[in-house]
């Protein structure tokens, strides 16, 4: 056997990969088992949580060079190991041994899935695909039944009420068409109702009429707006958001729109120059979505708008999205508050958005403390998270969420702007027909409203029945390929 122009000798190589992957192998088993510890698991009762620790193991070193070693023999390279780690490291040892003349038994994969299994108790047993699709309920849909049995009929799996739009009598005449329609139907359409959380907005702004921010133009961040004077001033729904800012720290406007910079501090506080912004400018007004990327603010996760909203939550919901989750913390507290409004009822489902760098930093925490209490789900929000994260690291992130989610035995879903332009103008992009395609990987795929909702529905379906002929998680499936046959 030749590598890299010189002749080695392939059974000596064989008998270093085996030693290396029996040596891998144990270092991911006890690296792993601490980890569990570290979690407060040392006697787990779930599968999902020691297969994370034991993938987070794996995870922690540099497996390229091994793995190239391993395809020159044709031999796993352990990139599909997600759904289970150590049936994937045994059965390439087994080989490995059976390589070199040694006796080894191959590991019984079981039958059942478990991630399967999670899905169904999410989001309900699937009926056609395993990719389900969500939806975004607008607020006609209180009013239009019609609206809804479509939405269903065209292939809606989960109907998504925003807690932060509409209102109580809204939310709970969307929940009832929802059922009706589903039961007609006979088909399995679970309710999500979305809590706001302490998203940090635009409250007040001082300044000319329809002001606007280009590159290069200040304003300043207040505590508490003064409506006299002159200047570009603006508050925050959070007051206390401004006291954390410090110069030189980043800031972003409208999901993204523009970004700046802290340059100074002063009594009235913070001036914040405009780096970067659309041609037109950042129209500057209240309500607007602001970021601070790199401040950990400390805000409870959940509003007294949440805590008055969660009353119409625990009754209506079948999941609950909990919003700017950062914290196990955070999850005992939106458990305790839940229970004490639905008595002995079991708990809701739980879908864990992730929207800030704490949050994927503590994922896998927030992944087993929930999935131990009731059925969970990661939502990759990639709103928020795209600003907190960056752009161009949120592509590699949502792709690692994916990994840990299959790892953890925990369905992901993919949402966002998907396929954004179809649902609001009639026509889909390029662009976004291929990230809809990719959307296929993860386990729920989450259309936001628009006038064109329903084909948005239908168009999903079809892009993700054809995927599922070629792709599941990180498997490519070798079916016939039509356009060449």
């Amino acid at each position: 056997m030749r590598g890299c122009g010189k002749t080695y000798d392939a059974k000596k190589e064989l008998v270093a990969l085996k030693d290396e992957v029996a040596s891998l192998r144990a270092a991911v088993i006890s690296e792993g088992e601490a980890r569990l510890v570290d979690w407060g698991l040392a006697a787990p009762g779930e599968d999902g949580a020691r297969n994370l620790a034991l993938y987070l193991s794996l995870r922690s070193r540099d497996l390229s060079a091994l793995q190239l070693r391993l395809a020159a023999f044709g031999l796993s390279s352990l990139g599909r190991s997600e759904a289970d780690v150590l049936t994937s490291l045994d059965a390439l040892l087994a080989t490995l041994r059976r390589l070199c003349g040694e006796k080894a038994d191959y590991p019984m994969r079981e039958a059942d899935d478990p991630l399967k299994r999670a899905c169904d108790a999410v989001f309900g047993p699937a009926a056609e695909r395993r990719t389900r699709i969500m939806a975004t309920l607008p607020s006609e849909a209180a009013d239009d039944p019609t609206l809804v049995s479509a939405l269903i009929a065209a292939g809606m799996d989960c109907a998504r009420i925003n807690c932060a739009h509409d209102e109580a009598r809204a939310w709970r005449r969307m929940a009832g068409h929802v059922r009706a329609a589903a039961e007609r139907q006979g088909r399995a359409c679970r309710i999500l109702m979305d809590i706001g959380g302490p998203k940090l907005r635009i409250e007040a702004v001082r300044g000319p009429e329809k002001c606007r921010l280009g590159a290069g133009d200040r304003l300043i961040l207040t505590e508490r707006l003064d409506p006299r004077g002159k200047g570009v001033v603006a508050s925050l729904n959070f007051p206390e958001a401004v006291k954390e800012l410090k110069l030189g720290m980043e800031i972003s406007f409208d999901d993204g729109k523009a970004a700046g910079r802290v340059v100074a501090r002063g009594d009235a506080g913070v001036e914040v120059e405009i780096l970067s912004a659309r041609a037109k400018g950042l129209r500057l007004k209240p309500g607007k979505g602001v970021n601070l990327p790199t401040v950990e603010l400390g805000l409870s996760p959940l509003t007294e708008k949440d805590l008055a909203d969660l009353d119409s939550v625990a009754e209506l919901a079948d999941l609950v999205g909990f919003s700017f989750v950062q914290r196990v913390e955070d999850i005992s507290l939106l458990e305790a508050e839940l229970a004490a409004r639905r008595g002995d009822r079991p708990p809701p489902g739980l879908v864990l958005k992730i929207e800030t760098p704490l949050a994927v930093r503590n994922l896998p925490r927030l992944i087993v403390r929930a999935a131990a209490r009731q059925p969970t789900a990661v939502m990759i929000a990639r709103g928020d998270l795209a600003v907190e994260v960056g752009f161009a690291r949120l592509s590699e992130m949502q792709e690692e969420v994916l990994w840990l989610c299959e790892a953890a035995h925990t369905p992901a879903i993919w949402a966002t702007q998907v396929l954004d332009q179809l649902v609001h103008e009639g026509v889909a992009s390029r662009a976004e027909t291929t990230d809809a395609a990719m959307a296929q990987r993860a386990d729920c795929v989450m259309l936001n409203k628009g006038a064109y909702l329903p084909q948005g529905v239908r168009f999903l379906r079809d892009v993700l029945d054809r995927m599922d002929r070629h792709q599941w998680k990180k498997f490519a499936r070798l079916s016939r390929l039509k356009a060449w046959s």
